[in-house]
């Protein structure tokens, strides 16, 4: 639960960075220059801890996670904002969370509970408040919806991959060469993030480089840890809290005071994560009884065996 709410902290946080570094830096700017930092970072933190390659069959849906995530989600985003208003992305890409629920209870196997559909279902409608708030009069080409429609597949597809990957090998090894994939996908960029870099505030720079550092970095190894740990649909709820942190911040840090219908919307948000994370009594029950009847029950775990 620590890791995931800081994931959403990170990650709501991100916004503000990006609308800051987004007046000099273009959409593929802006994902390679985050990513070189993030790469530096965590590849850095791998020779400290002499840290192995996982298992080659881990390989590919890491890969295939920091791809669609990491770079197509993030250069997609980016660009989709510069033709859509900032509400009508709100609600497009937070059908994401719903979408994840779908595709986990499909592919992994995790059921369809009621309580999670009718959560997902409550905090998409705070965040269709939030984006009706929030709205603005700017452009709506089909062009900017296509993108945010690629951003919201790639999204919640990279999710359901990122899972299968967290079984194959440890949360920072996801992360790290999740980070190193990504990078290698937008190397295309780097002409542009060159030419734009040498003309832009500091400003612009330092944002990238916190966008690279928190976000990134630290906010996807904190989300891997805390996807390998719970169930798909239920941490990927979180992530409903994210808006509700982007306005905050974006009002103590922008000046850009929030509408009232924007407060209602998440006071819904937050009554739909509690209501997607609550597990069913009958689940719980079940949970109890599974752990009663595990032959470790009652005796500790050596910190050796459970670091293994």
């Amino acid at each position: 639960m620590i890791a995931g709410v800081t994931t959403v902290s990170l990650w709501g946080s991100a916004f503000v960075g990006i609308r800051a570094a987004g007046h000099a830096l273009s959409p593929g700017s802006i994902a390679l220059g985050r990513l070189l930092v993030a790469s530096a970072i965590l590849t850095s933190v791998a020779l400290v801890r002499r840290e192995r390659l996982p298992d080659r069959r881990a390989l590919v849906p890491i890969g295939v996670f920091g791809v669609l995530f990491l770079g197509a989600y993030s250069v997609t985003l980016n660009a989709a904002e510069r033709h859509v208003d900032a509400g009508t992305s709100a609600m497009i890409v937070n059908t994401g969370p719903l979408l994840i629920a779908v595709l986990a209870g499909i592919f992994l196997r995790e059921g369809f509970q009621h309580s999670l559909f009718v959560g997902c279902g409550v905090a998409l409608g705070g965040c269709v408040l939030i984006g009706l708030a929030t709205a603005g009069h700017g452009s709506r080409s089909a062009s900017g919806l296509a993108l945010l429609v690629i951003a919201t597949v790639a999204y919640a597809s990279a999710v359901v991959v990122q899972k299968t990957a967290l079984t194959r090998a440890t949360a920072f090894q996801v992360t790290w060469l999740g980070c190193v994939a990504a990078t290698v996908a937008c190397l295309p960029f780097t002409a542009t993030l060159a030419s734009e870099a040498t003309g832009a505030h500091a400003n612009a720079l330092a944002w990238t480089a916190y966008l690279g550092a928190m976000p990134t970095a630290l906010g996807f190894a904190t989300w891997s840890f805390a996807l390998r740990r719970g169930n798909v649909g239920r941490v990927a709820a979180l992530n409903y809290l994210i808006p509700i942190v982007a306005i905050v911040l974006g009002w103590a840090y922008l000046g850009e005071r929030p509408p009232l219908l924007a407060a209602g919307g998440g006071a819904l948000c937050l009554s739909g994560v509690y209501l997607a994370r609550r597990v069913p009594p009958i689940a719980r029950s079940r949970m109890r009884t599974r752990n009663a009847s595990s032959p470790d029950h009652g005796r500790a775990v050596s910190p050796r065996r459970e670091i293994r």
